[in-house]
């Protein structure tokens, strides 16, 4: 790309000519008449400074102007920069880093006075400039394709300049440090990390002419192909960095909060199962889902989105729901003199409180004091029975027996313990 490209802001800005009469669109009354500011030659960047105030560059008269957003009118003199000042940007401790794409600087103002602070050499044709989260200013070098990386609180260049692809042109930086440009010469995306300056991964391929990009704020890149006359949307992979609560009933149902990165556009899955309900917050950093339901156990949680996917090996446990059992014990019926049994078994029913269902293949144990009179396993209908012939004397020197359910795990649930008692009863 020729030294001189951007000598004429307007040629890089001035749209196609129409093909054909552009009708005109009736504007509403109610719009307020449109003020027009006189600056210097062919202006093209656009930033405010602290104090509310206006910067604008003037690439063809090498210099940036100061308009008073409150009267609407220059104030001040002309700030000179370096030949050909395109776009400028605020660094958070006030100075303002003024790029010039054919001085190959980068012209430094200290925007609380409008004066030159100093005035640091860069690449080849910079025409833009991010600050990064860490306040270090990132310039992107069309003509020489790398950027150089300034220390805005020295104002010196830091390191070697860093490899892009080939015309970077547009540069912006995120709010996880991240710092993007946008490569016109060979149709890609490069990545910089601004904590070790170094490039991540590999360039990311978009349309034709990639110029300009943005990064929103659930960090998706949405990238500008001037010669494609589309925009590319860049998605990352998400991350994930826990689920909460992180056990639930079998049963599902159980609303969950899950955060990590780049989640916008998710689904998720437990287990293998679809979750309902997913919403994501405004930052793709968050989202909710209700549980499906699922056998118990841990359960791999992963999300998925156009980026990619990601993984909680065992993020969540199914849990069995706790039901309540209830033991109804039968009354002995016997006498010692003479002896006599009424009835030749003692029986104990166990039933489920939750479903009100007896509870079938449980061991009941059968005691009269300390002594154990039997165990034995609940039939179809709940029911338990020992002999009571064999134990009549026991009973009837404790003046009864008790009975008692130690708890289990079923498939469905875990059934808590319960107890009871019952008397002799001499008809």
């Amino acid at each position: 790309m020729s030294t001189n490209l951007l000598t004429s802001a307007q040629t890089l800005l001035e749209p196609a000519a129409a093909p054909g009469p552009v009708r005109a669109t009736a504007v509403p009354t109610t719009f307020l008449a449109v003020t027009t500011i006189p600056v210097g030659t062919n202006p093209v960047g656009l930033a405010f400074i602290p104090n509310g105030d206006l910067y604008v560059t003037n690439s063809g008269s090498n210099n940036v102007q100061t308009i008073d957003t409150a009267t609407d009118t220059v104030i001040g003199a002309a700030i000179p920069t370096g030949t050909v000042p395109v776009w400028l940007t605020v660094a958070p401790n006030g100075s303002a880093y003024v790029p010039n794409n054919v001085s190959n600087s980068v012209t430094v103002i200290d925007t609380a006075t409008s004066t030159v602070l100093t005035t640091i050499p860069v690449g080849a044709q910079p025409n833009f400039v991010a600050i990064s989260p860490n306040g270090k200013a990132y310039v992107a070098n069309i003509g020489s394709n790398n950027v150089t990386v300034i220390n805005t609180v020295s104002d010196t260049v830091v390191g070697a300049p860093i490899p892009v692809g080939t015309n970077p042109w547009g540069i912006t930086a995120a709010a996880d440090g991240k710092v993007y440009t946008a490569n016109r010469g060979s149709n890609d995306v490069t990545v910089i990390d601004s904590v070790t300056n170094m490039v991540v991964g590999m360039p990311i391929g978009v349309g034709s002419q990639p110029i300009a990009l943005v990064v929103a704020p659930n960090n998706k890149v949405y990238v500008t192909n001037i010669a494609g006359a589309n925009v590319s949307v860049i998605q990352f992979d998400p991350t994930l960095t826990s689920i909460t609560p992180n056990s639930g009933l079998i049963t599902g149902g159980t609303p969950v909060t899950i955060t990590g990165t780049n989640l916008t556009g998710a689904t998720v899955t437990i287990g293998g199962n679809p979750a309902t309900g997913v919403m994501v917050n405004a930052t793709g950093t968050q989202l909710t889902a209700i549980t499906p339901p699922g056998a118990a156990g841990p359960a791999n949680v992963t999300v998925t989105t156009p980026g990619g996917s990601a993984t909680l090996v065992g993020g969540f446990t199914y849990v069995l729901p706790v039901h309540a059992t209830s033991l109804t014990a039968t009354p002995a019926l016997t006498k010692l003199f003479p002896p006599h049994v009424y009835f030749p078994f003692l029986t104990a029913t166990l039933t489920d409180q939750v479903t009100g269902l007896p509870v079938p293949n449980q061991p009941i144990l059968f005691k009269a004091g300390s002594n154990v009179l039997g165990i034995a396993n609940t039939d179809a209908q709940g029911v338990a029975r020992v002999n009571e012939t064999l134990t009549l004397t026991l009973i009837l020197i404790n003046h009864g027996y008790e009975v008692s359910f130690a708890g289990a795990v079923t498939p469905t649930a875990t059934l808590s313990p319960s107890s009871a008692g019952a008397p002799v009863i001499e008809p």
